[in-house]
C-alpha cells in the first residue's frame, strides 16, 4: 500500500501568509506589575533563545508598544514546521504568560483582528493604531 502524499501546508504557508520575512509572530505577554510574571517572562525569553536559536527573537519590552497593551516580546517563525514546534512548546512552557499569535500578510489590521489566535487568555489590542497604517 502506498503512503498518501503530504499536504503542501507542511512546507509552505497558505496564501496570503508571507514566508519570506516572517510567516507568524508570537507575542508573549505578561503583567509587568507582577514580579513573578516578569521573572517567568525573562526566563522564557532566555529559554527560547537557547532552544530555538534559529528563530528571530525581538526586544524584551517592559511597557506597551504599538497595538500591544502590555509588556511583551516577539518571536517570528519562518515556516510551518517552526510555527507548529513553537506553538506546541509555548502551550506547555508559557506559565503565567499569554501568547498572541498572528500571521503576516499584506494587511496588518486583518492579521491582528481577524486571523489571530491566543495561547492562554486574550488581551484587548489597540487596533485603532493599525487602522491608520
Amino acid at each position: 500500500m502506498s503512503q498518501p502524499s503530504l499536504s503542501a501546508a507542511y512546507h509552505e504557508f497558505p496564501s496570503p501568509i508571507k514566508s519570506s520575512s516572517a510567516g507568524f509572530d508570537f507575542h508573549v505577554y505578561w503583567i509587568s506589575s507582577s514580579p513573578e510574571h516578569t521573572e517567568h517572562a525573562k526566563q522564557l525569553y532566555a529559554r527560547i533563545r537557547e532552544e530555538f536559536p534559529e528563530l528571530p527573537l525581538g526586544r524584551f519590552w517592559d511597557k506597551p508598544i504599538g497595538p500591544h497593551p502590555t509588556s511583551m516580546f516577539q518571536v517570528n517563525t519562518l515556516n510551518p514546521h517552526q510555527t507548529g514546534a513553537l506553538f506546541s512548546w509555548l502551550v506547555v512552557n508559557r506559565g503565567p504568560c499569554d501568547v498572541f499569535v498572528h500571521p503576516n500578510t499584506d494587511d496588518a489590521y486583518r492579521d491582528h483582528a481577524e486571523l489571530a489566535t491566543w495561547i492562554g487568555k486574550s488581551w484587548p489590542l489597540r487596533l485603532d493604531i493599525l487602522k491608520a497604517l
